[in-house]
């Protein structure tokens, strides 16, 4: 059996560097307003920079986050719109976190508005051709005073892989007080901070993003065959008999 010292050793000689981290805070509450989503970000990024990751938070109310599904809505309408920047910084990280508190059992408005945005850039391909956000890891924190945590982590969930980022196991942490009208996470004597097994599965949220990260840098990303967009639209096709489209 593995020691505590063990342990210890173990996670001193884990390193990340080189690895970036992004996480949006899809809180309806504009700064410098305390949100109790960030205090959940802030277990889970101290973890990250502890072994080396560069990481980058977003708070999406912040910005100017035109509504719509195209990558900038200053095309189709719209006076301003900050997204294109902030999509800038979506791809730089290796790891993306969508991080949100639960309003009337599900995501915020902001949260939904992030998720419309990376489905509207989801048809730009790498240097491969694949969809852009292949080889990059995606997970989510929830808040709040109320239930529905597997349920808005299931939304954020199937929307990341849907648009190509890879899940590792138990990649979702969260943290509800008593149901109904209550502290939230970082109130005094809410026990959220100090929550065992939120703390538990936020750990093991983050080291299961890091790993899975590092393992897809190491390989090279997702394998390219059978999943180019490119060669698809040429008539390439993989599955196909007719060696005109192989």
């Amino acid at each position: 059996m593995s020691t505590g010292a063990e342990h210890r050793s173990e996670a001193e000689g884990f390193s990340a560097a080189g690895s970036r981290a992004l996480y949006v805070n899809a809180t309806l509450k504009r700064s410098p307003e305390v949100s109790n989503t960030e205090g959940l970000i802030r277990r889970s990024s101290q973890i990250m920079r502890r072994h080396g990751v560069e990481v980058d938070i977003v708070r999406a109310v912040d910005h100017d986050i035109a509504t719509g599904v195209w990558p900038d809505m200053t095309e189709h309408g719209w006076a301003g719109d900050e997204w294109p920047a902030l999509f800038g910084r979506v791809l730089d990280a290796d790891i993306l976190v969508l991080c949100g508190p639960i309003w009337l059992g599900d995501n915020s408005s902001v949260m939904k508005r992030v998720i419309e945005r990376l489905y509207g850039c989801s048809n730009m391909l790498n240097e491969r051709g694949q969809y852009a956000y292949y080889g990059r890891v995606g997970g989510c924190l929830i808040t709040g005073n109320e239930d529905g945590i597997k349920h808005c982590a299931m939304n954020v969930l199937y929307s990341l892989q849907h648009l190509g980022y890879t899940i590792p196991p138990q990649a979702d942490a969260g943290w509800i007080g008593e149901a109904g009208p209550g502290p939230s996470y970082l109130d005094p004597g809410s026990g959220g901070p100090e929550n065992d097994f939120t703390n538990r599965n936020t750990t093991f949220m983050t080291y299961n993003l890091l790993h899975l990260a590092k393992m897809l840098q190491v390989n090279d990303g997702i394998p390219a065959y059978g999943n180019q967009r490119s060669l698809w639209d040429a008539g390439c096709r993989p599955e196909s008999d007719n060696p005109e489209h192989r």
